[in-house]
């Protein structure tokens, strides 16, 4: 198989999908390996540690998806790279379609197949791709949390910690799961006075468990959610449906309930976000005002520490990247189900059904055994 890894042309995106070991693996077990040049250097990662591994480095994305069988990406395709995948090619990657129904469409129109990290199950219903960058989504949302409470950020001006005779920031983090656990570890570090909230009770005892003193664990309904928001200096939102779209916990009503100056930081933004008034940002530009309230919604949090991103996700994604390289797309979902479910796209069909309820598209279940791969146009 002739495998291309382009570089990432989201905006201020420095991972890389594939690093010079998985290069040297796949051509090693008799396949081709195309780098675009340059694309691993936000991550510290040169043309020559690739070229040395036994890849291909060429000049542009034209010769990674006009020629690769499988293209390995980070974020998913932008509307340049739209024109270049062709039907009978697999693109695996990070989708989010519930998130951008312009972008499900033109994918879907191109006919490839749509492999996606963040609907691909683990054996024991986990989702493994997605969990190291929920990992490191789920440390930053504090890291960044504590810069926008700064006064000059236009936040309230609060030190997450407090100090002595002063209380510490209260935080509200939306969501029990790999995130928000992420999330409540490293704002308990700085000794904040955090509230985990889910409506999933047994989660909600392990997190009890797990936790230091200064993090509560409160049930998730409406009533509970305002009454956080009345309290909160910084809330996270950290919410998923696999492969859907995120609920809306907070209405832009909501939002006069918050302190002034207090913070949203919406790491669900990639499925469409769980506030009313969220809308995408990038870190050039991260940050907007509604009703007083410092908006947060980087839709690729990850990008901005490149190198610990790619080296985490390159671990979780490689092995099945060969094992499609090596066994084919049809043997391989057939051998692993929990890969079939990455399948949210095929030949033209929706084949993952949230994304198909999320815009009102036919649903069709992916066959394994009706496989299109390797076909041009």
């Amino acid at each position: 198989m002739i495998v291309g890894v382009p570089r990432e042309v989201k905006a201020d995106e420095y991972r890389v999908a594939m690093l010079p070991v998985g290069a040297e693996e796949l051509t090693a077990a008799g396949h081709r390996v195309l780098i675009e040049a340059g694309a691993g250097l936000g991550s510290g990662l040169t043309d020559e540690d690739y070229a040395a591994s036994g890849a291909e480095i060429v000049s542009g994305p034209q010769d990674v998806f006009g020629q690769a069988d499988m293209v390995v990406k980070v974020k998913e395709p932008q509307p340049s790279e739209w024109p270049l995948m062709r039907r009978g090619q697999i693109v695996f990657t990070y989708f989010h379609f519930a998130a951008d129904e312009s972008l499900t469409r033109s994918v879907l129109a191109t006919g490839a197949t749509a492999a996606a990290y963040e609907t691909l199950s683990g054996p024991r219903g986990d989702l493994p791709l997605l969990t190291p960058m929920s990992e490191v989504a789920g440390r930053m949302s504090i890291q960044q949390g504590a810069k926008f409470l700064e006064r000059p950020q236009e936040g309230r001006g609060i030190l997450l910690g407090g100090v002595p005779g002063v209380p510490p920031a209260h935080i509200a983090i939306l969501g029990g799961g790999v995130v928000g656990k992420n999330a409540a570890r490293i704002a308990a570090g700085f000794q904040a006075d955090v509230v985990i909230m889910d409506i999933n009770v047994d989660r909600l005892r392990l997190l009890d468990d797990v936790m230091p003193a200064n993090v509560t664990t409160v049930f998730s309904d409406r009533h509970n959610i305002r009454e956080q928001l009345q309290q909160t200096d910084l809330v996270i939102g950290a919410v998923l449906i696999p492969g859907a779209r995120a609920p809306r916990l907070v209405t832009a009503d909501d939002l006069k309930r918050m302190k002034p100056g207090a913070v949203v930081i919406d790491v669900a933004i990639d499925q469409g976000g769980c506030f009313e008034t969220s809308r995408p940002t990038t870190h050039a530009d991260p940050t907007y005002i509604v009703d007083g309230i410092v908006h947060y919604c980087v839709t690729n949090m990850p990008g901005a520490v490149g190198r610990t991103s790619t080296y985490a996700l390159c671990n979780v994604t490689f092995p099945y990247a060969l094992r499609i390289a090596k066994r084919g797309l049809a043997a391989a979902c057939a051998a692993d189900p929990g890969l079939a479910q990455a399948i949210n796209m095929h030949a033209g069909k929706v084949t993952n059904r949230a994304v198909a309820e999320t815009f009102g598209m036919a649903y069709e279940p992916f066959e394994p055994g009706a496989v299109e791969i390797g076909s041009r146009k």
